[in-house]
């Protein structure tokens, strides 16, 4: 009776995803060229469709967009979250995320996530000269499609 007890007693445990013998876990996989190559597709459409979004002031398409912990640091350090930046877009201020990129690199990793740099020339704002920056954009997959996570801007030497 008491083995059984302690048999009946330790089947929840055995069921624990935490106490899983290594064999049986699954390891993420790199998405392979043909996916990668899908990836960077949507995530250009969603490049162009934010760009579109930010041009028509259409803010629920601008919230689908950003992930809700969306995060850019700005070249001079200031961190704007997905409400700032999206009040940024209407603003009608400059923003990497849709501003006409040079060096365009994708790259696909696991998740999938896709990292996104470029060179940008930004327009100045309140009499400031434009100025050349180097970004980086990281694109992550949500339930419903992909969305920008995080951004941030360096400003290159003249």
């Amino acid at each position: 009776m008491r083995r059984r007890a302690l048999i009946a007693a330790s089947l929840p445990l055995l069921a624990s995803p935490l106490l899983a013998p290594p064999a049986l876990a699954h390891p993420p996989r790199q998405p392979d060229a043909a996916e990668s190559q899908k990836f960077i597709q949507e995530v250009t459409a969603l490049r162009e469709k934010l760009a579109k979004a930010v041009r028509d002031k259409n803010v629920s398409a601008l919230r689908a967009a950003y992930a809700d912990a969306y995060t850019h640091t700005h070249e001079s350090g200031k961190l704007d979250n997905k409400e700032a930046r999206i009040a940024s877009a209407l603003a009608g201020e400059p923003l990497v995320e849709t501003a006409p990129a040079t060096d365009l690199t994708f790259r696909v990793f696991t998740g999938p996530t896709v990292i996104v740099t470029g060179k940008s020339t930004m327009p100045g704002v309140k009499g400031e000269t434009s100025a050349d920056v180097r970004w980086v954009c990281v694109y992550i997959t949500a339930r419903d499609g992909w969305e920008l996570a995080v951004s941030q801007a360096t400003r290159l030497p003249v």
